[in-house]
């Protein structure tokens, strides 16, 4: 059996040190990510690694906290959080709250991240 929680945690360990390495081992193969700030769900792990290294590259000192962790079920679990970070192109300051839904797959993998801004 998996624990979500620390699964979790290890993954926004992860991107808090900007680990794309890390990362990118946490994603399974085919995994969907759902944000309100993309154009489109992102569909597979070399689709979304290529995201993030682009979002990383311009938001290069993003600080992300969670506020909560819940857990919904055994391989899924929702976190608050809220981030602050600044970009490189346009200097312009960003700051979001919302909430993230993890779906883990029986290997401990992230199979699918469901992002919500909070408004």
């Amino acid at each position: 059996m998996i624990d979500p929680v620390s699964l979790l945690q290890a993954y926004h360990d992860a991107l808090n040190a900007f680990d794309m390495r890390k990362v990118e081992s946490m994603f399974a193969e085919d995994i969907i990510y759902i944000s309100p700030s993309m154009k489109s769900d992102i569909k597979g792990r070399a689709a979304l690694m290529l995201t993030f290294r682009k979002y990383f590259a311009e938001f290069s000192d993003q600080v992300s906290h969670d506020t909560e962790i819940e857990v919904l079920g055994a391989n899924k679990v929702r976190s608050t959080w809220h981030l602050d970070a600044t970009s490189g192109i346009t200097g312009l300051k960003n700051r979001r709250d919302g909430e993230e839904v993890v779906t883990f797959d029986n290997n401990g993998l992230i199979a699918k991240v469901e992002v919500k801004d909070q408004v």
